[in-house]
């Protein structure tokens, strides 16, 4: 049979590939022959007046006959296609960006029009995850200079929707990250919004860490809101706590994060341009960050932290951005719950003013960050922050505000802890002298979390408390029986999560 076509018809397998588009062919398809397809090959697949990029994989089975194509659920969803819809199939043009990207992996700086080039092409999805892997690898450690990351980030807004808010003061609050726990923004962002201070709060979810702000008020309300959405709760409640995925600001920054957590990387120039380029496409431009420093922390020292601190001063200033940066404490976790119900739970006890000893931590940083920037907007005078926003929270206002843009945002619901549970003691006597940052978050990303919503740690050895044999020091909790199994054999390979001396 003589075959004078492009198209093919389409028959779902109901393949599951994440967010990476995949099609499948039958490796006697007679475009296989033609067109020279090969597994892997990035191929255009249209239909009606939309088209993607997809690599292909070749089936040598049954499940296709040779005029039939499928393609992943991903790329069903983007495409748009039902069973039996004729899909035509072309070959993709050159991709310039792909030359580009080698260059970096050479060491050569990019200029503003070859990074804008990578950035289109990725949030167009013509880059594969090798390509993405290779780019985020090439511009890893130090190989992003200033005028490189300024321009990344330049080009991270540009494609990306952005929000005009036509209001002076607009604010955000960002952590770097790396430290278990650390869940002050929620809090910040009630006790902000109190003072009717625009606090448009759009987060992505974790890449290297338990839980993420995202995923952690996922457990608590609705985070996949529209842009028209969050425009309509900012207008009633001022503020809001989101994911800037769904709204698409900067959605370059989602899809690089996506292979960032799978090759557990978060290189500083990215970095830079990752929490900028939100802040801006969110249309913030009175922006707090937090710099944790610690020996376990993502930033491990004074040195480093005064380096990013310079970075993302210096291209702040650049792109138009006041922002302040604060360097805190990072030897330790910051209240008690890892995990995105466990530290859903300690945000709702701080905002409810329960007493509790265990979450002053939480509490103290929560209002530092916060008064620093009520400072930054010129709402209170200097040095009037930290009680302004002390104010506001024990009042109980804060926790009136945060339940209010929670219903805004499509309900409020209380967490709730995972079944399973393993508690952690003490095996000496003696004094907690250091904490693994590092290896508590893995042990609680092994029980389930982040994915796992009511999956982490409870944890309840801070620095310098004094034990006895047998004291709890820790609680693991999962949904799954095998979860909570693969969590206990890593904790019983390690030394050293917690020291007691």
């Amino acid at each position: 049979m003589t075959h004078n076509t492009n198209k093919l018809k389409f028959k779902s397998l109901g393949i599951h590939t994440q967010h990476e588009h995949f099609v499948y062919m039958r490796k006697d398809c007679h475009l296989c022959y033609s067109e020279g397809f090969e597994a892997l090959t990035r191929i255009c697949i249209s239909h009606e007046k939309k088209t993607i990029v997809a690599s292909l994989n070749v089936l040598s089975s049954h499940l296709l006959t040779p005029g039939e194509i499928s393609l992943s659920e991903s790329a069903i969803k983007a495409l748009g296609v039902q069973e039996n819809d004729i899909l035509e199939i072309s070959h993709l043009a050159p991709i310039e960006s792909i030359s580009y990207i080698r260059s970096k992996i050479y060491g050569n700086e990019l200029n503003a029009n070859e990074l804008e080039s990578i950035i289109n092409d990725i949030v167009l999805g013509n880059l594969s995850n090798i390509h993405l892997s290779a780019f985020i690898t090439a511009c890893a450690g130090d190989r992003l200079n200033i005028k490189e990351v300024t321009a990344l980030t330049r080009a991270m807004i540009k494609t990306g929707e952005q929000i005009n808010w036509q209001s002076g003061i607009v604010a955000d609050k960002h952590c770097i990250g790396g430290l278990p726990g650390n869940r002050t923004t929620p809090i910040i962002v009630a006790i902000i919004s109190s003072f009717n201070i625009l606090t448009p709060k759009t987060s992505s979810r974790a890449i290297t860490s338990p839980a993420g702000t995202v995923d952690t008020m996922e457990v608590i309300t609705d985070v996949n809101l529209t842009l028209d959405q969050i425009k309509s709760v900012i207008n009633k409640e001022y503020g809001c706590i989101v994911s800037g995925n769904t709204a698409k600001l900067s959605p370059a920054d989602d899809i690089l994060i996506r292979v960032e957590k799978a090759l557990d990387i978060d290189s500083e120039g990215q970095l830079v341009a990752s929490v900028l380029s939100k802040k801006i496409a969110a249309g913030s431009n009175h922006v707090i960050i937090d710099i944790p420093v610690g020996k376990t922390a993502k930033i491990r020292n004074e040195k480093a932290a005064y380096k990013l601190k310079t970075l993302l001063e210096d291209v702040a200033k650049t792109i138009g951005l006041k922002l302040k940066v604060i360097i805190t404490d990072g030897s330790q976790p910051i209240g008690r719950g890892i995990g995105p119900a466990l530290e859903a739970r300690d945000v709702l006890a701080i905002l409810r003013n329960e007493t509790n000893d265990s979450l002053i931590g939480l509490k103290e940083k929560s209002l530092r960050l916060a008064g620093a920037l009520l400072e930054l907007t010129g709402k209170v005078n200097t040095h009037d922050g930290y009680n302004s926003a002390k104010k506001v929270l024990e009042s109980g206002k804060a926790l009136e505000k945060f339940r209010a843009i929670c219903e805004a945002q499509g309900g409020f619901k209380e967490p709730k802890l995972a079944k399973y549970k393993h508690e952690i003691r003490a095996k000496n006597n003696g004094t907690i002298t250091q904490i693994n940052n590092r290896k508590l978050a893995l042990l609680a990303k092994l029980a389930g979390a982040p994915d796992n919503k009511s999956s982490g740690i409870d944890f309840l050895s801070p620095l310098g408390k004094q034990v006895k044999i047998g004291d709890i020091l820790y609680i693991i909790y999962a949904e799954a029986k095998g979860e909570l199994m693969y969590a206990l054999d890593y904790y019983d390979k390690q030394n050293g999560i917690i020291t007691i001396e």
